[in-house]
């Protein structure tokens, strides 16, 4: 029976006052009144959406034990719940995730935490340090954008959050500390590494993987500077390792505020004269169907081979196995033996294969940075022409757009325009400003704005010929696409497969 003694407890924010039982039990904790029970948590939060300090009194009603709040509230309220702990704070975000922390117990916990940040690759990187460690004999569990392994099974992340709020976290860790994990692998977005969500607040990091920061979450964040600081958070609290990718010239600002040792991996080790690299890939060779490449440390130069397609991947391998070797001590022929049986997860560079005379791949690349090295490679690796699908989220970075369209633009020979989830917006306002970018396509011939994403991705398999390639990004393993009135399920991957089928082509 979990006690909480509010003289000791630490929310990690500033209390201003206290009323009630200073010994409460505690069995869960919630941001949602409608899940307070007995013996629960509730903490008000306010939303963009909503206020929780408006559902108080339906928490106390439930039988909730302890209340956490930022507003005053009304002496009414206080003086009639004589069972219930008020705590007011002045961050319930803050305290909410030092509760998760204290209620599942792991500050205290032997698992070994290590952080995944940047960009784009995260979820990959998460995926294949993820099966490093495995492969290797060292049980971890890992929480992803695409999905989430307990130490004993996968699960899809049914949630539009790549890192969940901070008792779904501790809750899942604890969870992987009691199914004997020796490590968590974590995606750690600037979202829940910022101080306005607190979401990663109170996870102990082990260490800390980088892999690039291009233009996303401005929205968010404000700034870039602000969406770095954010992202750094990370390495300021990592304890035994900082991984960060040396071909990104943000490293070295990071570099500078890590609070571990820095360990630094290249595809480029020939522009990296001044740092002395920990691991990096040469000779590498590209083809459709994978990479071989020699992976190097100071001491060894080993093989490699994946079937992950281009150098994007290759810089993820990197990562995962500087992580794998600097971590968990794994030894380099070990990890470089283990990479041939890596894979992708879903949705990300995913072929879809029915036998139809074009390429066809699905992936999540959604930002100027990811569309500026996904979209040269895989022109490469086109035989003939090369028709892009896409669009750029409503009600989120607008300043993308025309960048993501001008990148389109240089290596696509065709592209169609389409949703990816326009919210609140007007989907053709959206696609329109996605079109400003594009100079050098002409409407109706090479430029395509269709809003439906299934006819868009049919369109342009009905374009496509032999040797051509088709790519849809920004959806990858999503499972809906988010309009203004309305969620509608969506899963990329079995879309397109069916498209195939009703053209007449079967795997």
């Amino acid at each position: 029976m979990p006690i909480l003694d509010t003289t000791e407890f630490n929310p990690g924010t500033a209390v201003l006052a206290v009323q009630g039982p200073e010994r409460i039990e505690v069995t869960s904790i919630t941001q949602d009144s409608r899940r307070c029970g007995p013996a629960a948590c509730f903490t008000a939060i306010s939303g963009l959406h909503s206020d929780g300090h408006r559902f108080i009194p339906d928490c106390i009603a439930a039988g909730a034990s302890l209340i956490v709040h930022e507003q005053e509230l009304d002496p009414a309220i206080l003086n009639q719940a004589t069972g219930t702990t008020f705590l007011r704070v002045t961050d319930s975000r803050r305290a909410f995730s030092a509760l998760a922390a204290w209620l599942y117990d792991t500050p205290e916990s032997p698992l070994q935490v290590i952080g995944i940040t940047g960009t784009d690759g995260k979820s990959t990187t998460v995926s294949l340090l993820h099966q490093l460690l495995q492969a290797c004999g060292c049980r971890s569990g890992f929480l992803s954008t695409v999905a989430m392994h307990d130490g004993l099974q996968e699960s899809k992340n049914s949630l539009r959050q790549s890192t969940p709020e901070a008792d779904e976290i501790h809750q899942r860790l604890a969870r992987m500390r009691d199914n004997h994990c020796r490590y968590a692998v974590v995606e750690a977005t600037s979202h829940g590494l910022s101080p306005k969500t607190a979401r990663l607040a109170d996870v102990s990091f082990t260490a800390g993987v980088f892999t690039n920061i291009t233009h996303e979450h401005l929205e968010f964040h404000g700034t870039f500077e602000q969406y770095r600081h954010d992202k750094a958070e990370l390495f300021r609290r990592a304890t035994q390792a900082s991984v960060l990718n040396a071909d990104d010239p943000n490293s070295h600002w990071i570099a500078q505020e890590s609070g571990a040792p820095v360990r630094w991996y290249s595809l480029n080790p020939a522009d990296q004269s001044a740092i002395q690299l920990d691991m990096w890939a040469e000779q590498i060779e590209a083809t459709p169907a994978g990479s071989n490449f020699l992976l190097c440390t100071p001491e060894a130069r080993l093989p490699a081979h994946t079937s992950l397609i281009g150098e994007i991947n290759v810089a993820n391998i990197l990562a995962a196995s500087l992580a794998a070797h600097s971590t968990a001590g794994i030894p380099l022929q070990q990890i470089a033996a283990a990479i041939a049986g890596l894979q992708g997860p879903r949705g990300r560079m995913m072929r879809i294969d029915h036998g139809q005379p074009f390429s066809l791949f699905v992936d999540y690349a959604h930002t100027p940075g990811s569309f500026g090295k996904l979209l040269p490679m895989l022109k490469n690796l086109a035989a003939q022409r090369m028709i892009v699908v896409f669009g750029s989220a409503g009600n989120r970075d607008t300043a993308k757009r025309p960048m993501q369209g001008e990148i389109a633009d240089r290596f696509a020979d065709i592209i169609v325009l389409t949703d990816e989830d326009p919210r609140e917006e007007d989907s053709m306002a959206i696609l329109e400003d996605i079109a400003d970018g594009i100079t050098a396509k002409t409407r109706g011939e090479s430029l395509f704005l269709i809003p439906d994403r299934r006819t868009a991705i049919e369109h342009a398999c009905r374009l496509a010929g032999p040797g051509d390639l088709v790519v849809t990004l920004g959806k990858g393993h999503e499972g809906n696409i988010q309009y203004a009135r309305e969620s509608i399920e969506w899963d990329e991957p079995e879309v397109a497969s069916r498209i195939l089928s009703g053209l007449g082509y079967f795997s």
